[in-house]
Order: C-alpha cells, then structure tokens, then sequence
C-alpha cells in the first residue's frame, strides 16, 4: 500500500488546537499546552504561528471555508421542507465540529476584533439563507408569511441555531462529548430551528414537518 506523507506541523497544530478549545474550551488553552500536546518546543509553534490569536484566526478560516460551502447549498434551487431539514443537520454537524467559537463566543469577540468582524458577517449570511428558505417555502405555497414575519422568522432560526449547543452543553455538561449525547443535542436542534416555521407551514409542508419531527424527536 502507498504510504500517506506525515502531516506538516502547522496543520498538526491547527487539529490538535481546535480539539483542546473543543474539549477544554478556549480561554483554558494556552500555547504552552498545546506544543506539550504536540510534544514539540514553544519555539516550534511559534516559528509557526504568532500566538494564540493567530492560530485561532487561522481556524476561524476553515470554519469559513467549510461553512462557505454549505450556506451556498440551500441558496442554488427552492427548498422543501425535506431539504431545509437536511441542511440544518448538516449546519449543526459543522457548528459542533467547531463549537468552541460557539461557546465562548463573548470572550473571543471581546478580544479578537478579527473574529468580531468575520463572525458578524457570517450570522449575517446565514440570516440571508434562512430569509431564502424561508421565501422558497413560501413562493412553493408551503409556507403563509407576510415579509416582516419573514424576516422575524429567519432571524430567530439563526439565534436557535447559534447557542442552542450552549443551551444543551448547560443542561448536561458533564455527558456533553458523550456520542448519544452529541448525536441527541443535534437532532434536537434541527427539531427546534424547525419548529419555529411550523406555525406557518401549510398543507402537505405542514404533513411532511410533523413526519420528520416523529423522526427526530423521540420523548
């Protein structure tokens, strides 16, 4: 078999730092644990990278990339129910992928003025995106909204989607890496962000939502 080339350094750091701000959180990492974790000299890691906002930013710029190509998905044709449901499980599994940026939102904001600008505008975008599902349901009859409630809508989709991983992390911290845990905490987000167009769902739309939300939500 044709042996794979060894990883460089610098994208070791990057997976290795993104687990320790995912398993320990951000503000409890710092460039001393992660080269003893690497098993590499200070010097090493820095010869790579600045600080720790550095490797961070260089991170953030993943997510960008990744979340980039999922948020243009649901944009290229009008969406049912079905593909808005399957957009969001794809959307929660990137959050968690990331989750530390969610978490410890606040702080990172606060100290990263980088960040606070890039993450600005992707809440944006992905109120944009949700706004277009939203009006797709609605230009395919699926979904009875004037434009104000639109935008309420899409809106509240992005706040759910955006610290409900913070809500179920509360609720159970101590089992929260726990893959049944995981998997529960993601489904039950899909269910939630859901959940908010229900209301306004008609029709065989509103039949297929209560069908998936079987699915999904098991009490």
């Amino acid at each position: 078999m044709e042996r794979k080339p060894p990883r460089r350094t610098r994208e070791r750091i990057l997976d290795v730092s993104l687990q320790l701000f995912n398993d320990f959180g951000e503000p409890n990492v710092n460039t001393t644990l992660i080269s003893e974790e690497m098993k590499i000299s200070p010097g090493n890691l820095y010869y790579h990278f600045k600080n720790k906002d550095d490797i961070i930013n260089c991170i953030f710029q993943q997510f960008e990339r990744e979340i980039d190509q999922l948020l243009a998905v649901p944009t290229a044709r009008s969406a049912n129910v079905e593909d808005a449901w399957l957009f969001l499980h794809l959307l929660f599994e990137q959050i968690w992928k990331y989750r530390f940026f969610y978490r410890d939102l606040n702080n990172l904001l606060a100290n990263n003025r980088t960040l606070e600008i890039k993450f600005k505008q992707l809440l944006n975008e992905k109120v944009r995106v949700a706004r277009r599902l939203c009006e797709g349901l609605q230009n395919d009859g699926e979904l009875r909204a004037n434009p104000s409630e639109v935008e309420a809508l899409a809106t509240n989709m992005v706040v759910i989607a955006t610290y409900w991983l913070s809500y179920a992390y509360v609720l159970d911290p101590r089992r929260s890496n726990e893959p049944a845990v995981v998997s529960a905490a993601l489904q039950r987000g899909c269910y939630q962000v859901m959940a908010l167009t229900a209301p306004y769902l008609t029709g065989d739309a509103r039949g297929l939502f209560e069908r998936l939300a079987g699915e999904y939500v098991r009490d």
